[in-house]
């Protein structure tokens, strides 16, 4: 059931951004200086929305479960981080109708804040260079907490920012990752057609509404009690 919400979250790489082209780029590269093969761009979109981290240990097995010997985790790692910090953006786009998605719900009132799994030495470049960051009155990376989605930690720390109760805030996402963090927090939950979810149709992890564009949200909204 979707409310009237004094609050609203935002994902952010699969749901504000498309940010796969510069990891898939990082991934293949870092998978080339380690004498690897890459990956490409496919594989890898399925591979995204749980941190950089889990991505890199993805790409040394070449699947999405599972764990590469911890030797080559700690030898990739480093070289995945320096390639990311300078091509965070370079590639990354606003998915279509973010920018006015955005401006309607600012013009509207809403209290915007952006819930991701990135760390934050990537989420306010990201952010800044693709000109959003000031839509944002809060920001919770993946390193924010001790804790990152599925773990409603995150959700609830932003709730307590702003001073909604959960059952008056409301989560939009692409993945189960955040399926998961707003049931557990008591957040409605609605999740974009497009993004990164592994591959599987969200529509199966049951959230309280699915759309094609951030734009959709407004008639969402319009129609809620």
């Amino acid at each position: 059931m979707i409310r009237n919400p004094g609050m609203i979250l935002i994902d952010l790489d699969g749901t504000l951004v498309d940010s796969v082209p510069d990891l898939a780029y990082c991934v293949d590269e870092m998978m080339d200086r380690l004498g690897r093969p890459g990956h490409g761009d496919a594989r890898v979109r399925k591979w995204v929305g749980n941190g950089v981290e889990r991505l890199v240990r993805r790409a040394l097995i070449g699947q999405l479960d599972g764990e590469p010997p911890e030797a080559d985790f700690e030898r990739a790692y480093p070289i995945f981080l320096d390639l990311y910090r300078d091509n965070t953006s370079k590639r990354s786009r606003l998915y279509p109708g973010i920018r006015e998605g955005l401006d309607w719900l600012e013009a509207a009132g809403y209290r915007l804040g952006c819930v991701t799994n990135k760390a934050a030495q990537f989420t306010e470049p990201l952010l800044r260079d693709l000109g959003v960051r000031d839509a944002f009155q809060v920001v919770i990376s993946g390193d924010t907490l001790p804790r990152k989605k599925p773990d409603p930690l995150p959700l609830l720390h932003a709730a307590e920012l702003f001073g909604v109760a959960p059952k008056q805030a409301l989560m939009v996402g692409d993945s189960v990752s955040d399926v998961t963090a707003a049931r557990a927090a008591g957040f409605s939950i609605v999740c974009m057609s497009y993004g990164y979810n592994h591959g599987v149709d969200i529509r199966g992890a049951g959230p309280d509404a699915v759309i094609d564009s951030l734009v959709e949200l407004r008639a969402l909204l319009s129609q809620a009690a």
